[in-house]
């Protein structure tokens, strides 16, 4: 084609462009690329022929084989083809595939619609791990989403969404990936396909740009950025500078749908305008059936005879049930034929069943009375109509409360501000500007300016100023928390008085406040253990009830015929037949497998909000479950039951050396060292040398430093070999311990402090005497812990002594002291191993292996990053009362959980025999359908409100003390 053709063929597609083919980088861009370990390779020849075999495969961009570990690495353009198809391929060509270990998997969140009971998550849940590629998929009913785990090199979000609706299910995308360091943008003016090249090289040259993904359709860029290099603010201004000629290019945040509480709104007026559509028909129908008739003369104009025996009423009657049987009532009809197609059942064929079983009976009374002048029938119209109209009442009043049911989480998520004074700062810090922008602007190590009563909308450190914050909305301490230069404040806390300069270190998904609502997220996904019990039940509750059914039908029926019970309790303008279907009809609508479903999923989305409030964050409904059954705690001693923060008290020489010797050799050896009580001991020597006229600053070089666990470090200083530890590093390296250091040591042990000796050149020279405060309420939570009939043991790598001390001043009941990290964990076991359950309570890396091993792993929140990650439950505000916090909601949410289950099945228990009409005989009583209908709605409705009753918690220990 010549350049002429070219250019006139790229002008005729130019709009078609713009609609499809804008977003095309290089093929560079979209490589993805997947390891496999290929077994069988023998030679050279085996990876000629693999390298062949995929290499001509369309969209493979580059094979290599290793022949000798049997490792392929394969570059793919995932839009051409699949990594199951290279997979299948080498496969085809005589080799054994294995994936290597689990490498890019990537997660994504989606809303799900039309979720009614156990039945339809199971089903979804069900879909979704017979994906390609899923490794794991959790599925919350109350909260009517998902979570799913994937290996984007076999599967990606369209196909999951695809087979979400193919189950039957309406779908919405959340979030794609992890949303950390990720910025949505909405684009304006550009207009060609020059355009959005500019901006995307533009961003992609960017720095601290990782990755960009344009998409046109909606106008949208999304960028992966380094937080330390750049952020959403720069990343505007760069696509604004890159704008050429006199049209501007303009970005904006892109703000996806008010999330969780705009769907929620979505969704109650949807129930709500279907029911009031549905009223509009029903209400009339119910007039007609039931109300007119009895009020002669105003009913008689309906029983006039239009043609044979159809008369007015009737007709009106199915004018006007017929509307809602079939437009309000399809969801029931497409509920019903998606879980029949997944081979499941839910409420939807139940209340289909019933509805249609009452309408097309009703349709062929009609059409009887169409053609015969001497048919007498009853037709059953309002039953279809009322029932359809009650059940749509029962799931408006359960959306509303469910809504309700995660307040406390949607408050977090309302704690930051919309908008933030931004300060320029010059080089000597002094302020140039003041700009107020969007919170979601702001960008790590910006300065924000906080005014008397503002929220702080990111985490940071306080430069300039001086008030009170209130966090009580974070840690749920009540007390305003003093701050000044240096301290930390967190995003979502209100500033009190003083006007405060902050310096940003963590900003959108990276702020304390996003990961709390992130995990308490993940918590109501997760499902308790006891759910296991309602999924149980769901798979056989809608066949048993079908069968129920049928058998009430039959026995009514069939003794009516045979004239086994007498013929005055067969109602006038009814036969056998009709009466015997009226009872059916309720016990199909009367049965609710929603109810069981909710019972569990809603009490623990209201706990771990409840608890997130409050400055309890439990990790998931396992947690919560096990909590009630701990009937141990076991708790680390330092930044545990102790303030962690040690301070040396006194020091004393045993020796001919100086005590400005002593500081030197200490300060030396201890500087490497991380441990608190080595901290605390530079920083007392380092004061103690100033009085001696020496630089605090200098520090002498250590070699051969080693830590001993446990026990102290060692090194070497100069010519000299200087040991700092307990007594045990003493012994373990044959230094002599003298009796008058031994009396040292016991007395300070017996004042609950630690005695750090320092040794030089084989010999003790002095020795630090150290304390660590308990933590103020320590004794009355291992007392309140006692009188939950809950045993309390401390764990410590700290010597016996100071930890008996330690225990006998809180009321410990054992004390393991002298344990190392490896050490605390098989304490743990052990005390597992006799049928405890049990919880750890600890803060420091050292505290992990325990936190891991133990039933329930509760960690400080002033702890290390490790802990944390390793607990099931967070402390957010490392108080020991939150231990009994916790422990009592799960006790509280259980026995809450228990109530929701009594009220479920015993609903269910009592209610279908009475719809089956057991009391009819006896007392002339009996559930018509539509009054059936308006009980299964209820029995959902009572299980959300008992679950919301958990929102009146208050924590045990404060109330003890009030």
């Amino acid at each position: 084609m010549n350049p002429q053709s070219q250019k006139a063929t790229s002008e005729a597609n130019r709009m078609h462009d713009l609609k499809i083919p804008l977003l095309q980088t290089s093929q560079n861009a979209t490589l993805r690329e997947i390891k496999f370990r290929i077994q069988d390779i023998t030679c050279a020849s085996c990876v000629n022929s693999i390298e062949s075999v995929v290499g001509n495969l369309d969209g493979v961009n580059c094979v290599m084989v290793s022949a000798i570990d049997g490792k392929a690495t394969i570059k793919y353009m995932p839009e051409l083809i699949s990594a199951k198809k290279i997979k299948e391929s080498v496969e085809e060509a005589g080799f054994r595939v294995h994936e290597l270990s689990e490498q890019d998997i990537s997660v994504c969140k989606v809303r799900i619609k039309g979720m009614a009971c156990t039945s339809c998550s199971e089903s979804v849940e069900r879909a979704l791990q017979m994906v390609d590629g899923v490794k794991k998929a959790a599925v919350g009913l109350a909260l009517g989403e998902a979570k799913v785990h994937f290996d984007p090199n076999f599967t990606d979000v369209k196909k999951i969404i695809e087979v979400i609706e193919d189950a039957g299910f309406g779908v919405d995308l959340i979030s794609s990936g992890t949303d950390v360091n990720k910025v949505h943008l909405r684009l304006e003016g550009l207009d060609s396909p020059d355009d959005v090249n500019v901006v995307m090289s533009s961003l992609e040259l960017a720095e601290g740009v990782n990755h960009v993904e344009m998409d046109l359709t909606e106008r949208k860029v999304t960028i992966t950025y380094d937080p330390d290099v750049t952020g959403p603010r720069s990343l505007i201004q760069c696509i604004q500078a890159a704008a050429h000629g006199p049209s501007g290019y303009h970005a904006t945040l892109y703000s996806h749908s008010r999330q969780r509480e705009t769907r929620s709104m979505d969704e109650i007026h949807m129930y709500r305008d279907q029911f009031l559509f549905s009223c509009l028909f029903s209400v009339p129908v119910f007039l007609f059936a039931m109300v007119l008739p009895m009020l002669p003369p105003y009913g008689n104009w309906l029983n006039y005879k239009i043609h044979s025996m159809l008369t007015i009423g009737m007709f009106l009657r199915w004018i006007l049930s017929t509307p809602v049987q079939f437009i309000v009532g399809k969801r029931f009809y497409v509920g019903s034929y998606h879980a029949l197609r997944r081979r499941s059942a839910n409420m939807d064929v139940l209340v289909a069943l019933g509805t249609n079983a009452a309408y097309f009976y009703s349709i062929y009374i009609l059409i009887k009375a169409l053609t015969s002048v001497t048919f007498q029938g009853q037709d059953f119209f309002e039953t279809s109509s009322m029932l359809i109209s009650f059940i749509l009442l029962g799931k408006y009043l359960e959306v509303v409360a469910k809504g309700k049911t995660s307040d406390a989480l949607a408050k977090l998520t309302q704690l930051v501000p919309d908008k933030v004074c931004l300060l320029a700062l010059d080089a000597e810090g002094n302020v140039i500007s003041e700009t107020e922008v969007d919170t979601q602007l702001i960008q790590r190590n910006d300065v924000i300016k906080i005014v008397p009563g503002a929220k702080i909308p990111v985490d940071g450190i306080v430069i300039k100023g001086q008030s009170y914050v209130n966090e009580s909305m974070i840690t749920g301490e009540a007390t305003p928390i003093d701050k000044s230069p240096g301290d930390k404040v967190i995003g979502g806390t209100v500033n009190e008085n003083g006007c405060l300069v902050v310096k940003a270190t963590h900003v959108g998904a990276e702020t304390a406040l996003s990961q709390i609502v992130q995990l308490v997220e993940a918590a109501q996904l997760a499902k308790a253990p006891i759910q296991k019990l309602a999924d149980h039940i769901s798979k056989f509750f809608v066949p048993i009830v079908v069968v129920a059914a049928f058998i009430t039908w039959l026995g009514w029926f069939i003794p009516g015929e045979a004239g086994i019970y007498p013929k005055y309790w067969i109602p006038k303008a009814m036969d056998a037949f009709e009466l015997a279907l009226q009872f059916a009809i309720s016990v199909l609508v009367v049965a609710c497998p929603c109810a069981l479903g909710l019972a569990t999923p809603t009490a623990v989305m209201v706990a771990s909000g409840i608890g997130a409030s409050q400055g309890v964050l439990i990790k998931g409904g396992d947690a919560l479950e096990k909590a009630h059954k701990v009937k141990v705690v076991v708790f680390d001693k330092t930044g545990t039951l102790t303030i962690g923060k040690p301070e040396v008290v006194s020091a004393v020489l045993f020796s001919e050396f100086l005590m400005e010797e002593l500081c030197d050799m200490a300060i030396a050896v201890e500087a490497s060292s991380e441990h608190p009580i080595a901290k605390a001991v530079v920083v007392y020597a380092k004061r103690q040398r100033q009085q001696f006229g020496s630089s605090a600053e200098q520090v002498f070089d250590v070699k051969d430093f080693e830590v001993h666990v446990g026990a102290g470090v060692s090194g070497k200083v100069g010519v000299r070999t200087v040991l700092v530890g307990n007594k045990r590093l003493m012994h373990s390296r044959s230094v002599p311990i003298s009796g008058e250091v031994e009396r040292y040591v016991s007395e300070n042990e017996v004042l609950a402090r630690t005695c750090v000796l320092v040794s030089i050149d084989g010999k003790i020279a002095g020795a630090f005497s150290v304390t660590d405060p308990v933590k103020p309420g320590a004794k009355r939570v291992i007392s309140f812990l006692h009188t939950m009939g809950i045993l309390s043991i401390m764990v410590t790598g700290d010597n016996r002594a100071t930890a008996t001390a330690i225990a006998d001043e809180v009321g410990i009941d054992k004390v393991f002291a002298e344990t190392d990290p490896l050490g605390k964990a098989d304490k743990v076991k052990d005390l597992q191993m006799k049928g405890m359950v049990v919880a750890m309570v600890g803060d420091g890396i050292n505290d992990s292996p325990a936190l891991v091993a133990a039933d329930v792993g509760m960690a400080i929140g002033a702890g290390t990053d490790v802990a944390l990650e390793a607990a099931d439950i967070v402390l957010v505000k490392s108080s020991l009362e939150d231990v009994i916090t916790a422990i009592d909601l799960s006790r509280r949410t259980m026995s809450r959980i228990r109530l929701n289950y009594i009220w479920a099945l015993g609903y269910n228990i009592l209610g279908m025999p009475i719809a089956a009409g057991i009391l009819y005989p006896f007392t002339g009583i009996r559930l018509p359908p539509w009054l059936a209908g308006a009980c299964m709605a209820a029995s959902s409705l009572s299980v959300v409100c008992s679950s919301l009753l958990l929102q009146l918690y208050k924590k045990p220990l404060h109330t003890a003390s009030a």
